[in-house]
Parts: C-alpha cells; sequence; structure tokens
C-alpha cells in the first residue's frame, strides 16, 4: 500500500525537476546551438562554481552525443592545485525539446535536473558561456586553457549582462597544454 502511495509524489518530484529547466521567455539564450560542432573538449575559463568544485584547477568539461539529444557529459578537475588528485563527474545532458538545443537539463542523479542555458557560443565554437536563469552558477569555457585578456573581459561583460554578480567570478587555473597530465 505505501509503494502505491509514494508513487504520486515520485511523479510530482519529477515533472517539478522537468518544469524547472526551463527558463523564462526574458532570459537570453543562443537561437540556435549546433551540436555536431558543441561536442568536444571546453576548458573552464573562469566561473561561479557551485560548491563541490569552489576551488577547482584544469578543470575540463567534455561533451559527447549518445543518442539524440542526450548527452554524455565527463568533467575532470584537480580539487585545490595543480598536484592534487584528478577528480571526475559524470552527469548527463538532455537537450530540451524546442530550445534548438540551447537548453539543457544536467542530470547528476535521478530525478533531478539541473537547468543548463548556452546563452552564447561564439561564430567558431571557440568560446561559450553557460548560466541559470537563477544567476547561481555560470561558466566561461573555451576550446584551449587560455584566452586572451580582452576576449575574456568580453565575456564577462556577457556574464554581467545576464544580471550577475561578477564579483563572484572565479578565474579556474589552468596549467599550459604542454605542462599537463589530464588531457
Amino acid at each position: 500500500m505505501l509503494r502505491f502511495q509514494l508513487i504520486p509524489a515520485a511523479l510530482l518530484i519529477t515533472l517539478l525537476a522537468a518544469c524547472s529547466v526551463m527558463p523564462s521567455q526574458s532570459f537570453p539564450r543562443e537561437d540556435h546551438v549546433d551540436l555536431d560542432r558543441y561536442m568536444g573538449k571546453w576548458y573552464v575559463i573562469a566561473h561561479i562554481p557551485p560548491g563541490p568544485v569552489d576551488h577547482a584547477y584544469n578543470s575540463i568539461e567534455r561533451y559527447e552525443q549518445v543518442a539524440p539529444g542526450k548527452i554524455h557529459t565527463v568533467y575532470t578537475y584537480r580539487d585545490g592545485g595543480f598536484d592534487k588528485e584528478l577528480e571526475t563527474m559524470e552527469p548527463t545532458g538532455f537537450v530540451i525539446d524546442g530550445t534548438d538545443n540551447a537548453i539543457w537539463g544536467m542530470q547528476f542523479f535521478w530525478p533531478l535536473k539541473m537547468q543548463y542555458v548556452i546563452t552564447h557560443v561564439d561564430d567558431d565554437y571557440d568560446t561559450t558561456v553557460v548560466a541559470r536563469e537563477k544567476r547561481d552558477y555560470v561558466w566561461i569555457m573555451a576550446r584551449a586553457p587560455q584566452i586572451d585578456d580582452a576576449e575574456y573581459q568580453a565575456l564577462v561583460q556577457r556574464v554581467d549582462a545576464l544580471g550577475y554578480d561578477t564579483d563572484k567570478l572565479r578565474k579556474v587555473p589552468q596549467q599550459p597544454l604542454s605542462e599537463r597530465n589530464d588531457n
């Protein structure tokens, strides 16, 4: 009997989790994201991080589309220094229908999905900004571990225009490719 009483609660939680992924119409997002071009390795240049990665070094987010609209994600980082042990998280991204691939639900554990909005990707797919409507977390990422300061400042201005407190942005220490052992 108890099992049948839990079914409506589980369905409600799942429904609420799915609804929370969609931002309001006024929250900026890319008009279209070419998933094939977006897949691959992205270095986290700066972020307002969720708690577990507050002290991340050499952060890399890797995406691989494993089924239509289903993205296997591998996030690696070193917690607290370049010489620390490599840590890994493997959430699954789910592209939200009708968003032209710009909004995903990022699932770290079932049934909850975290909002993941691609608010910017440059024409060459070399830099991107991923944000949340709550303006609690944001990621500035690039295809290379370092970008020039003018490009970085332009991306910070995009984050500011989204309504974030950019004083909370943390530049993620990234070693040059020649010094890395986690590529």
